[in-house]
């Protein structure tokens, strides 16, 4: 089939040369979330970052610039400085936020890893701050929890406290049997009486070996072959485990390309078989979905994370939540005393909350919360109706030191007792210690976590910190980090949680006001928000002070 109509295709101007250039900000929508972005690091005060600066030299990227490139590729997601670099040469809104400007991977990574240190939790309370004065977030309420995310290092170059123990205890041993038998070929009566004092480290191994040089001409040829053993050898290898044990200091294990990392068991571990990876323990309290603090961790455990999390709250906003909420992790003694002392209402689960809930925990009569005591004369009855007695007290030690006291209680006689293969296991009779400060703090979380409030937050606590931790692992992809050191990550999951409110931040606002208007006036209102002040500030107030169109016309013109 023939048709006479001439085919016409649209024209190509790549190579057109124009008269006046085009503005890239025309190409961006007035809701588009870089502009967002933008505004908020304007408002940002980073007077503590500017500090760090001294005049002289070259020119220097604005730090707000620089912090725009940052956040906003956290925004999408995109965390390696290559990356970021390139987008701001193939990208027109990172064109855009960054004013044309085309800083380099090293550049990009000096200020994220140098510039932002000790500087990113000033900035992130700035902007918490914001999310304050808008309303999104009261910080009256922290809902607590913690995950563990994968460190940059190698998973497999491990250091681990036991073996570096137990080796360096074998060395020692050689260490000193080698230093008593060449003292007494040099038959030194002072060094002799002193032998079993000596502490084998490495300076005193060091100033030790410098005596025996000296005295070189008294040792035989497989002293001397000994001796030069200590020296090159041994020494070196003590220096080792004695920088091992510092590097660990409290913890059990460090990786050797990131010291800063502990091996932890990470429920999405990459092999699937519960394997242990170096990882940090990183803490956050949420409200309305919102961080509102984070911290990291080198600990895997939660409960030595509350107090220093909760410190750490209170320095960034000078004030503390006047609710706390957090999972089992956290419900032990020391926790439950210092939210007590802090006048802190906590809601706060421990470990078997949900287990004396169920039926077959109440019956169980053979426990020590289902014995019957007597307050007055301080004794259990047991279920065959003996009384058991205190017979001492003593004083415990929790693995985080923490100093706590226990009463024990035993009976009298078991030998005839009908029940006792149900009782208890032990040769005598049975013993039982009772920790009576912790079963009243327990009783009084019991109560808190049952009443209607407790049962309002504990059934919010699972969309609050885990939504974000989900949102931030899986749907960010964010589940290793790319830098290390301590230093590091807290910079890098600063951005991130800047990032995560970020996202929030955009979405909420517009869906504030699409809810309440049409789509003509909701493009009117996104052009006021990039001129007005009092609008950025508070845009649901402000539009609602100004619904009338022509009103709305009149401030757009």
């Amino acid at each position: 089939m023939t048709t006479n109509s001439k085919i016409r295709f649209k024209e190509i101007t790549s190579d057109q040369v124009v008269l006046f250039p085009s503005n890239i900000g025309e190409n961006i929508g007035i809701n588009h979330p870089v502009r967002i972005v933008s505004q908020l690091v304007d408002k940002l005060n980073i007077d503590d970052l500017l500090s760090t600066y001294k005049g002289g030299g070259t020119s220097s990227y604005h730090p707000r610039v620089m912090l725009k490139i940052l956040f906003y590729s956290y925004l999408n997601n995109i965390y390696s400085c290559r990356k970021i670099a390139q987008q701001l040469e193939e990208n027109i809104y990172y064109m855009w936020i960054s004013g044309n400007n085309t800083p380099n991977f090293r550049t990009i990574n000096d200020f994220r890893g140098k510039r932002l240190k000790g500087k990113i939790h000033h900035l992130f309370s700035e902007m918490v701050k914001l999310m304050s004065e808008l309303g999104y977030v009261s910080l009256d309420t922290q809902y607590i929890d913690g995950t563990k995310i994968e460190s940059a290092s190698n998973r497999y170059t491990f250091v681990w406290r036991k073996s570096i123990e137990k080796y360096k205890s074998k060395l020692e041993s050689k260490v000193s049997s080698v230093l008593k038998t060449i003292d007494l070929a040099i038959e030194s009566d002072d060094v002799a009486e002193n032998q079993e004092e000596l502490k084998v480290d490495s300076e005193q191994l060091r100033q030790k070996i410098e005596e025996l040089n000296a005295k070189l001409e008294k040792l035989n040829k497989s002293q001397k072959k000994a001796l030069k053993e200590l020296e090159t050898k041994d020494l070196p290898r003590l220096k080792k485990y004695e920088k091992d044990l510092d590097i660990l200091g409290d913890r059990n294990s460090y990786s050797k390309t990131d010291p800063d990392a502990t091996f932890m068991r990470m429920k999405d571990d990459h092999m699937k078989n519960g394997q242990l990876k170096p990882a940090y323990n990183i803490q956050i309290s949420t409200e309305s979905q919102l961080i509102t603090n984070y911290t990291i961790h080198q600990r895997p455990g939660d409960f030595a994370t509350l107090k220093p999390h909760l410190n750490e709250f209170e320095n960034l906003f000078a004030r503390q939540s006047s609710t706390i909420v957090a999972d089992s992790g956290y419900g032990n003694q020391e926790n439950y005393e210092y939210l007590e002392q802090e006048n802190i209402e906590a809601y706060v689960k421990y470990n078997y909350f949900h287990k004396e809930q169920k039926r077959a925990f109440k019956n169980n009569a053979f426990l020590p919360s289902n014995l019957f005591y007597n307050k007055d004369k301080d004794f259990f009855i047991c279920p065959i109706g003996q009384k058991m007695r205190k017979v001492g007290t003593r004083a415990k030690k929790s693995n985080l030191g923490y100093l706590y006291q226990v009463d024990v209680y035993q009976a009298s006689n078991c030998n005839a007792c009908p029940m006792r293969t149900q009782c208890h296991k032990s040769e005598g009779n049975r013993q039982m210690e009772i920790n009576h400060e912790l079963i009243r703090l327990r009783e009084k979380a019991r109560q808190k976590l049952l009443s209607e409030k407790g049962v309002y937050h504990r059934g919010k606590r699972p969309i609050e910190p885990e939504a974000v931790f989900g949102q931030v692992k899986f749907n960010n992809k964010f589940n290793r980090f790319t830098l290390r050191g301590l230093d590091k990550v807290n910079i890098e999951f600063g951005l991130i949680a800047i990032s995560h409110n970020l996202r929030k931040w955009v979405k909420n606002s517009s869906n504030k006001v699409k809810n309440n208007c049409s789509r003509a006036q909701y493009a009117r209102y996104m052009l006021i928000i990039s001129l007005n002040e009092d609008c950025f500030k508070k845009p649901d107030v402000f539009y609602a002070k100004n619904r009338n169109q022509q009103i709305v016309d009149k401030i757009a013109a």
